[in-house]
């Protein structure tokens, strides 16, 4: 390997790490990646990422977490505008049972939270994937949406990946970083596994329901 090659690869490491790290964000909600590997494109992520970065030469904690809230603003954004442009079918072509009822779970979120569902949706894997385009299905307005997306995506972005980088990085703040992130990291994967029980009974229920024989019907030879 050249002196060259080899001074460009540590150069490029850092910037390659932020753009990988930073895609997945973005995929993660933009392109509906978060639905099928929400732990590769959540919280883990900005954790590990936080933890890398204070042990890999030449990522900057700052420029890291700040690049994975402008990824996860520009993701919701992208969300939001499928919602407004295409509408409720848009949802519709999933044909997922699970994420059908994600969807109408979601929608009922919205409904009961408003401006907040976007910000608390950032902490809680499907929803935040499903939130923006619920949102703009709903009609909801581009500054108001755009305002909680910023909330949100700021703060779960910057939290977390710090978090990360405190626990690997410093001595003192290391039991704080692991407890905030390890609250957070923990409610998303409760609400994730509780969304596949939910939805596991859910089938139960339908199939028990099909199989069940016609209560309005009396029994045989009866007058």
């Amino acid at each position: 390997m050249s002196d060259e090659f080899r001074e460009w690869l540590v150069h490029a490491s850092p910037v390659i790490f932020y753009l990988v790290v930073w895609g997945l964000v973005f995929a993660g909600t933009a392109l509906f990646l978060g639905l099928f590997i929400p732990f590769v494109t959540g919280d883990t992520l900005l954790f590990a990422a936080g933890i890398a970065s204070a042990q890999i030469p030449g990522i900057d904690i700052w420029v890291l977490s700040l690049g994975v809230a402008v990824a996860a603003v520009g993701g919701d954004q992208f969300g939001y505008w499928l919602g407004r442009r295409v509408g409720r079918p848009y949802l519709a072509k999933r044909k997922s049972p699970f994420i059908q009822r994600m969807v109408t779970r979601t929608e009922r979120f919205y409904e009961l939270f408003g401006w907040w569902s976007v910000v608390i949706a950032r902490y809680m894997p499907w929803v935040r994937v499903l939130i923006p385009p619920v949102a703009g299905v709903s009609g909801m307005g581009f500054w108001r949406f755009a305002t909680a997306n910023a909330a949100g995506a700021l703060g779960w972005g910057v939290l977390i990946t710090v978090c990360g980088y405190f626990a690997a990085n410093d001595p003192n703040a290391r039991i704080v970083a692991y407890v905030i992130a390890g609250v957070a990291i923990a409610a998303s994967v409760v609400a994730g596994v509780r969304a596949v029980v939910l939805d596991r009974r859910a089938r139960r229920a339908e199939a028990a329901a099909a199989s069940a024989p016609d209560s309005d019907e009396g029994p045989v030879g009866a007058a």
